[in-house]
């Protein structure tokens, strides 16, 4: 028959050491789910080391041998034959020096990764020269090189990429990635913001045209989902970037921007009925969120218009602020995503999609009744977050809910990494949801997974949690960056090699990847691995303006965790020591001065 397996194929397997076999020159590996292979090394077999961006190569071809001890993890690249059943591993990927190393948990891991993605940015930005957003694409191409002549200028895209210069000089202290934070944030007030002073309201262009010295504004979304309307998580993501800047600076600009923004939210967006929630889009004229012209998204709700809100910018916003009004605000939204999105007596995903009244939108568009993997895990990863802030059962419930139910149906088991989009039910006679369109895996659907399975580790010190952690986090930093020309690839396929076929998934801008995910990731992977799982210090970076922050008060906790668990160290103003600050609550007095002043803050575990 043709669906019989007798070719051979290569393939990838992730997994742990049981054994080597010196006599025959092989070895065990079982994999996440329990699985044993016997694989057999040859005179072409290869070895290195996880590299990180802007790292030599680090092989270890000389000590394979060696280092298959048992309880090592690894990925094998190789080759099944239909004649034998061994696996003959061509190439091996080792994620430590030693046998329970996991070289990413290292203290200084995210942060050189970090720097390197910010430095790669800048450079395909803005070249060697002036950081001028004038020159700043949208799309960019494998190797970072911009479109050229006329081109689109996205809001979101930009606000994205300011959240990731921000985030590297809060955890570098380079100047010059504030320095294009700063600049971006001030071009996107300048060139995709309008105060409607009519309504006390402002929002956020959808994107320019820049055509030579000309600008086309682009108000309503041209994105095929949204085409037509403003949706939620345009606007919301267009502070994504500012207030990560706001947390740096106190630019009370950003705040003012910041507060008429979210009137937007709750003037148009919130569902002021007895059902509650954000809709998803608005139209563009009479700022209605049940206009007919809204055609397939008219009074809906989603996963972005409730859910997007704190890791973008809200959980940001209030870590800055510790104004109550932002707490509440993120206990409104996770209290409807903990009320309204689990659906597990029909799928072990949640549901994503509402009409008005939370009654389930399984016709909509693409997503039908499909289930996008790495939402689920960012509800885990912000339930988590939220429950230190306000420790409610449910919160701690739905997430270790999901942690516990999602790698069996929506990770790899034999190769690691985390799938896309697959279907919520399953088909008569299937075992295995099926894939929607493919089986790669994206790298923003990686840092979900990632950061879910630290802060569970870490917050509930869960061994299991731990180990997942690192499983993920492991295919990530074997898969996903490029150390030829830099940043992370978009898609990978299932065996882990970058697919560079054609369009978004190519490059590395678009509308879909700029500087957000990637340095999200660095900043939180550095914070819950070294502050929480293997309590080392960090370091963290601000440069307040003069008279930004409210009575001179700079709020350093790096982000929500559990209280008593974290305090400040010591404290620099300007390189020299200051002592102006509370260690438990994770606060600086800063000094009365006209000059913007450098500080930098050691956060240390308890």
């Amino acid at each position: 028959m043709g669906n019989t397996r007798d070719f051979a194929f290569s393939d990838l397997i992730a997994g742990y050491v049981t054994h080597y076999d010196a006599d025959n020159d092989s070895f065990g590996l079982k994999t996440s789910d329990g699985r044993e292979f016997h694989c057999t090394l040859s005179p072409m077999s290869y070895a290195k080391l996880v590299q990180n961006l802007d790292e030599g190569y680090p092989d270890a071809t000389g000590l394979i041998r060696s280092m298959l001890v048992p309880g090592r993890f690894l990925f094998t690249y190789g080759i099944f034959y239909p004649d034998s059943p061994k696996f003959d591993a061509k190439q091996i990927v080792f994620v430590g020096r030693h046998e329970n190393d996991y070289i990413f948990e290292k203290p200084n891991w995210w942060i050189d990764q970090v720097r390197s993605l910010a430095n790669f940015y800048l450079k395909a930005q803005f070249g060697d020269g002036e950081i001028n957003y004038r020159n700043y694409r949208t799309t960019l191409s494998l190797s970072g090189a911009r479109s050229t002549v006329n081109f689109r200028q996205e809001t979101d895209t930009i606000s994205r990429l300011v959240y990731g210069f921000a985030t590297a000089f809060m955890m570098t202290g380079d100047d010059k990635f504030l320095e294009a934070a700063e600049k971006g944030t001030e071009y996107l007030r300048e060139h995709m913001r309008f105060v409607d002073l009519d309504e006390g309201i402002i929002y956020w262009y959808h994107g320019i045209d820049v055509q030579g010295e000309r600008e086309h504004k682009i108000f309503a979304s041209e994105f095929g989902d949204d085409y037509d309307a403003i949706p939620a998580y345009e606007q919301i993501y267009a502070l994504a970037g500012p207030i990560q800047t706001y947390r740096v600076t106190g630019d009370p600009r950003i705040m003012s921007d910041t507060e008429l923004t979210i009137k937007l939210f709750n003037d148009f967006f919130l569902d002021k009925s007895e059902y509650g929630g954000y809709f998803s889009h608005l139209d563009p004229v009479m700022l209605d969120p049940r206009s007919e012209s809204l055609g397939a998204n008219q009074g809906r709700k989603n996963w972005n218009s409730v859910g997007d809100h704190a890791p973008a910018y809200l959980i940001n916003l209030w870590l800055a602020t510790g104004k109550p009004e932002y707490a509440d605000m993120l206990e409104y939204t996770f209290d409807a995503i903990a009320k309204r999105f689990p659906d597990y007596e029909h799928s072990p995903f949640v549901q994503e999609r509402f009409y008005e009244d939370w009654s389930h939108d399984t016709t909509w568009g693409w997503q039908q009744n499909r289930a996008v993997v790495g939402h689920n895990l960012k509800i885990a990863w912000n339930l988590m977050r939220m429950y230190s802030l306000k420790p409610k059962d449910e919160y701690r419930e739905l997430a270790t809910k999901i942690a516990d139910i999602m790698p069996a149906v929506g990770s790899d088991q034999q190769r690691g990494g985390w799938y896309d989009v697959v279907e919520r039910l399953l088909g008569e006679g299937e075992t295995v949801h099926r894939y929607v369109w493919h089986d790669r895996k994206a790298w923003w659907q990686q840092e979900q997974s990632i950061l879910a399975y630290f802060i569970l580790a870490g917050v509930l010190d869960n061994r299991e949690y731990h180990r997942l952690a690192r499983e993920a986090a492991a295919f990530y930093n074997a898969w996903f960056l490029d150390t030829e020309d830099g940043g992370v690839y978009f898609n990978v396929l299932a065996n882990g090699l970058p697919y560079l076929a054609s369009g978004n998934e190519r490059g590395k801008g678009s509308h879909s990847m700029s500087g957000y995910h990637s340095t999200e990731l660095c900043y939180l992977s550095a914070v819950y691995t070294n502050l929480l799982i293997t309590k080392q210090p960090m370091e963290f970076y601000f440069k307040p303006l003069p008279g930004g922050f409210p009575d001179r008060i700079l709020r350093v906790s790096p982000d929500i965790l559990p209280p008593g668990r974290i305090k400040i160290g010591h404290c620099e103003v300007n390189g020299e020591l200051y002592t102006h600050f509370d260690a438990e609550k994770l606060t600086v007095t800063l000094p009365d001065t006209k000059e913007q002043v450098k500080v930098k803050v050691q956060i240390v575990p308890v």
